[in-house]
């Protein structure tokens, strides 16, 4: 490849992951509709195949686009959706301006995942010749999703309505790792009983703060458990509160009648959501035995862990063109499981299709103040994949 168009490619790229970057897509609200008319415009242009998909929500559209009918199919998946960016002023440069500095793209959703996105948008138009001659027996099949960051289904309904295929490749920044699983969780709600009463006769009722004492005691006690149990490549599982919530909606001198806290349980391969359910009706009774405690619980979000053999060739073949581009450092080399959840686990548990996650930037850099990815690194994220595609629709 010429000195010129490598220039080209990498202005390319810059210039469709920072158009991306430009286009606010938050979720929560989930306002993923401007980008996906504008990937949905860009390969109508390109002369591919695109859907503008109004399921599962028709406020909320997502695209699936195919390159080639029939032979062996790899979908490249990445979602629109982006977490909020909160205050800007505690970011240095504008999360929606798509700042571009020593080498690095800047922005909400510049990691997770709008460049990963953009890969995949120009190695399914750069593939499309040697597909449509024949030249590749294959097909590319390409994802934007709605709904990553809040477990809704998009992913899940694309595959649904046939953008599906026999490999997949999620393309979330893992700095080059192949991650042949994700770790899963499940969230729950537990609201605990009391009964209200004036704060100057405190006595006369029953504060539901302290009655969700004894429950915070007792999963810290099953965090400590978690922690003891047999890891995976994923790492371990985890018990932690993230929300409390008491009192708020009344007069400041009444005894809270209710506390709401939110539980985040980490779910590895292998275990079933089910019997994590059992789990948590099993620490409520014992609190209920032992201190009294009345609680009810719902699972209010789930996402499910996922796994296939480290040595799948989908992830074998993207591992051995990683070490060759870009060396062995950082455990590029070896078998990896990813600590986030991912779509992945669409394509593994709902499809029956095989998938890693992969891709570059750093997974540090995702939801947070300055995210930003090196665009070198993407570059050569693209001609990896690129290749890797080639190999399995030849």
């Amino acid at each position: 490849m010429s000195e010129g168009s490598t220039s080209g490619r990498s202005a390319e790229l810059e210039e469709l992951a920072r158009d991306l970057v430009c286009i606010p897509t938050e979720n929560p609200p989930g306002n993923e509709g401007p980008a996906a008319e504008f990937v949905y415009d860009w390969f109508r242009e390109e002369g591919i195949d695109a859907t503008l998909l109004e399921e599962p929500d028709p406020d909320r559209p997502q695209v699936g686009a195919r390159v080639g009918e029939g032979g062996p199919t790899v979908v490249l998946n990445g979602h629109l959706d982006v977490v909020p960016a909160g205050d800007p002023e505690t970011w240095t440069v504008d999360p929606y301006g798509g700042t571009i500095e020593d080498g690095r793209l800047y922005g909400r959703g510049s990691a997770d995942m709008k460049t990963g996105v953009a890969l995949a948008m120009l190695v399914a138009r750069d593939l499309a010749p040697e597909i449509r001659t024949g030249e590749l027996s294959g097909s590319v099949v390409v994802h934007a999703a709605m709904g990553e960051e809040t477990a809704d289904p998009g992913t899940r309904t694309l595959l649904e309505r046939g953008f599906d295929g026999d490999y997949g490749i999620v393309l979330e920044p893992t700095d080059f790792r192949v991650a042949t699983s994700t770790k899963g969780l499940s969230v729950y709600r537990i609201a605990v009983e009391g009964v209200a009463t004036h704060a100057s006769q405190p006595d006369a009722g029953t504060n539901a703060i302290d009655e969700a004492r004894p429950l915070l005691d007792a999963i810290d006690e099953y965090d400590a458990d978690l922690r003891e149990r047999e890891g995976s490549l994923c790492g371990g599982a985890f018990a932690t509160v993230t929300e409390i919530e008491a009192g708020t909606e009344s007069n400041l001198a009444v005894i809270p009648d209710r506390a709401e806290l939110v539980l985040d349980r980490r779910v590895l391969p292998g275990e079933d959501p089910d019997a994590v359910d059992a789990e948590i009706e099993a620490l409520l009774e014992r609190v209920r035995e032992e201190r009294g405690v009345e609680t009810t619980w719902t699972r209010i979000q789930t996402y499910a862990s996922s796994s296939i053999p480290v040595d799948h060739p989908l992830a074998t073949g993207l591992r051995d063109r990683s070490v060759a581009a870009v060396g062995a450092d950082g455990g590029v080399d070896e078998p990896w499981g990813i600590e986030a959840a991912t779509d992945a686990r669409n394509f593994v548990n709902d499809a029956a299709v095989p998938a890693v996650t992969w891709g570059p930037g750093d997974l540090d850099q995702a939801h947070t103040v300055d995210e930003s990815i090196d665009l070198d690194d993407a570059g050569i994220a693209r001609e990896i994949l690129e290749d890797a595609v080639r190999a399995f629709i030849e």
